[in-house]
């Protein structure tokens, strides 16, 4: 059975803190605007996947109350960065399997200021789930005093510089891509416009990754209605609804902690397999796609996910940012929400915002962000520890 997104919702992703709302306020925003763009009400929903990592267990019930007390089933779903998309798979395969014909898809968060931790739960580093992953990069760079995210990722990108040549410029050059789309983007945290130059000049996080670079924690939440093809034929949404054409999820495997590197720990296995998986089964490539949202948390993931996309050869990604090849009047167009670096990161409403995104720019309705003539997308969202999710949209 075939799967589509008929509605979207969002809030803004803002700064921890910013307004004095609770996870539930902005679950019931996102939550009402997905069902008012697919022109429904919450009577008609069957089933509700909730994803958020830093609320109590049962928060998804608490949130999903504030849309309707009609006794359906919600799932509470946890898979670090990659959780939103996590719960947009559940919402489809609830619906492709032929177990519902309606499921909201809800992913929220309210963080606190700073940088993330080490996913230890109570400080204590060997329990942590992530703990072999940074076990990898202790063993090659060591540890320092820098937040642990920033450290695994910007070590990548330092192996990334030595394997292969890419420059500190190159990696700029994805954040100075990616605040200049946000620049249109009314949801986002951050519209300011930065050049290579501003990048590379401001406060240094983990060499080479300065602060313009990094996402930031964020509050948000955003929502997607997953319908099937007789609910779209029944409610007349045939114009509106976007077809997931595939989907996959992938986790470790031996791959990923063999080679004692950090391209390798932070994912680029996983995302190429699950890209593999979502290529085979749609009959389609990397070269068929307009428009992308990926998992950008930092400036080298972007590199990273370009090659293990297909969308270059191994080491040829900062090459690619540089020529204009990632931005409108070139091949593709990634991120034109800001991604993560400047829209936001609030980890359990991430995966579905990017949804969000990619059903506006392939109903034409992203405004001064639109892509030319898009007529299929795709989305990667990434969890450290670990799980790749790749989705591929086509156009009503």
């Amino acid at each position: 059975m075939k799967s589509y997104v008929a509605g979207v919702g969002l809030t803004r992703f803002e700064k921890p803190e910013t307004r004095q709302w609770q996870y539930w306020d902005m679950a019931r925003e996102a939550g009402d605007a997905a069902l008012r763009d697919a022109g429904i009400t919450y009577s008609e929903v069957e089933q509700v996947p909730v994803g958020y990592c830093f609320q109590p267990s049962t928060a998804g019930q608490r949130a999903v109350y504030e849309l309707g007390l009609t006794g359906v089933p919600v799932y509470n779903v946890s898979n670090n960065c990659a959780t939103g998309s996590t719960a947009l798979m559940l919402a489809r395969q609830f619906v492709e399997g032929g177990v519902s014909d309606c499921v909201l898809a809800l992913g929220f968060e309210k963080m606190k200021k700073g940088s993330l931790g080490s996913g230890a739960d109570g400080g204590d580093f060997a329990a942590s789930p992530v703990a072999r992953h940074y076990g990898i990069m202790a063993a090659r760079h060591g540890f320092e005093t820098t937040p642990p995210t920033a450290q695994i990722f910007g070590d990548a990108a330092r192996e990334h510089m030595e394997l292969y040549g890419t420059t500190e410029a190159q990696l700029a050059a994805v954040a100075a891509k990616n605040h200049r789309h946000s620049a249109h983007n009314p949801y986002a945290q951050f519209q300011d416009v930065y050049e290579v130059d501003d990048i590379l000049a401001a406060r240094m996080v983990h060499r080479p990754l300065t602060k313009l670079q990094c996402s930031p924690t964020s509050d948000g939440a955003a929502a997607a209605v997953v319908v099937s093809e007789r609910f779209v034929q029944r409610h007349g949404l045939g114009d509106r609804a976007v077809e997931i054409a595939a989907q996959a999820m992938a986790t470790d495997t031996g791959e990923s902690f063999a080679s004692g590197s950090c391209i390798d720990v932070v994912g680029q296995p996983v995302t190429r397999e699950a890209a593999r998986q979502v290529y085979e089964r749609a009959g389609t490539g990397i070269e068929d796609v307009d428009v992308v949202e990926l998992h950008d948390c930092f400036s080298i993931n972007e590199l990273l996910t370009y090659e293990a996309l297909g969308m270059c050869e191994p080491g040829e990604s900062g090459k690619l940012v540089e020529s204009g090849a990632t931005t409108y009047g070139g091949r593709w167009v990634v991120n034109p929400s800001g991604g993560l670096i400047s829209k936001g990161h609030p980890l359990g409403a991430t995966g579905i915002a990017q949804i969000a995104e990619l059903v506006w720019q392939l109903r034409g309705e992203a405004g001064p962000r639109q892509v030319d003539d898009a007529r299929t997308a795709l989305a990667h969202n990434i969890g450290l520890g670990g799980a790749a999710v790749v989705t591929l949209l086509q156009a009503p």
